[in-house]
């Protein structure tokens, strides 16, 4: 039998990793002894957790009060009155009124949901610039945003993108009716996005002012005031740190979502939230959605320690834990069934 020399052994190397602890996986390591017990008790364990945790987060779901209204058939009107681009300067008002049988206590926020359209489109996902919404250029020119980019003259949009074209502009009031007088309600339209996306991922350009910070560039197509125009209320919420803005492009998961529009302000008798009575939403039209066989909401909601009306957390808790303690039992009537056998063949 041949033996290789010194030289063979350097021009061919071993294949076998070096004698280390950690080439050789000797590292120490935690290798659990799992017994019965052990098992048993992780499972009942586990199951009591999640079951525990999902009835405390159904109950608390439940003691939220919701109230949603369709507005999309009584609105039908406007509706037809947007579909048609040349009536898009024309304004168009309609009202929904319900009754509220119990009052809403502690803060009360309300949404606007959307039925049947779907941001979850990647090529609709895309199409903004990361670079514009934080105020670094706006005269940039993002091969993403097409064909919402410029205009045939060159002007380019600000903001630019399909997402930021399609920025759901209905204007919403609420009104209280009580005693033959009607009091609107005031609601706050600030505060209502993400701290992160107010301070960091959303900035205007530095300049005097706003207005020529954005100097040679136009609004988006389907726009009705410019984006430095967006809140002329408050000069703070203009631009690109627009509460709606920041909150519209954050684009939904599903066909059906529903985004936080305002926030009721909790003064003079709407102190203690929304008081029971008859109310009216009036509303300015402008975000068709009958081209798309789409649905309008609005949604008035409480909120809990554990969120809104969503029961999905709570459901999968309980499920999780009824599956959990349901495996413990079946394990349990396993092993009892081998230790009598075993027991019997031992006799």
């Amino acid at each position: 039998m041949k033996t290789k020399t010194g030289q063979e052994a350097q021009a061919h190397p071993s294949r076998c990793p070096d004698n280390s602890a950690f080439k050789q996986q000797k590292l120490p390591a935690w290798k659990p002894q799992l017994s019965i017990a052990t098992v048993l008790s992780s499972f009942f364990v586990i199951g009591a957790v999640c079951l525990a945790a999902g009835i405390c987060l159904i109950l608390s779901t439940n003691s939220v009060r919701e109230i949603e209204i369709n507005y999309s058939d009584k609105c039908s009107n406007c509706s037809k009155l947007r579909e048609n681009s040349s009536n898009w300067n024309q304004e168009c008002n309609c009202s929904a009124g319900f009754v509220l049988k119990e009052d809403m206590l502690g803060d009360v926020f309300m949404y606007y949901g959307l039925q049947n359209f779907y941001q979850n489109h990647r090529r609709y996902m895309i199409s903004k610039s990361n670079e514009q919404l934080l105020g670094r250029d706006v005269n940039i020119q993002n091969s993403y945003c097409a064909p919402f980019t410029t205009y045939q003259n060159g002007t380019p949009m600000a903001p630019c993108g399909a997402i930021a074209n399609s920025i759901f502009n209905d204007t919403i009031d609420l009104f209280y009716n009580v005693n033959s007088s009607v009091i609107q309600v005031p609601l706050l339209k600030t505060g209502n996005s993400w701290w992160t996306d107010k301070n960091v991922k959303f900035r205007n350009p530095v300049a005097h002012n706003l207005s020529s910070a954005f100097a040679g560039t136009a609004r988006p197509p389907y726009w009705q005031k410019p984006v430095y125009m967006l809140d002329e209320e408050d000069e703070r919420n203009n631009g690109y740190i627009n509460d709606d803005l920041i909150i519209w492009m954050r684009v939904a998961a599903f066909s059906a979502f529903r985004n936080l529009y305002r926030r009721v302000s909790r003064t003079r008798q709407f102190a203690d939230g929304l008081p029971a009575g008859n109310y009216t939403f009036r509303i300015s039209y402008n975000f068709p959605v009958s081209k798309f066989k789409g649905k309008k909401y609005v949604i008035l909601s409480t909120v809990v320690w554990s969120g809104g009306s969503n029961q999905f957390l709570g459901i999968a808790y309980t499920v999780c834990g009824t599956a959990a303690t349901l495996m413990g039992f079946v394990i349990t009537a396993i092993h009892l069934k081998l230790r009598k056998k075993k027991t019997y063949f031992q006799k």
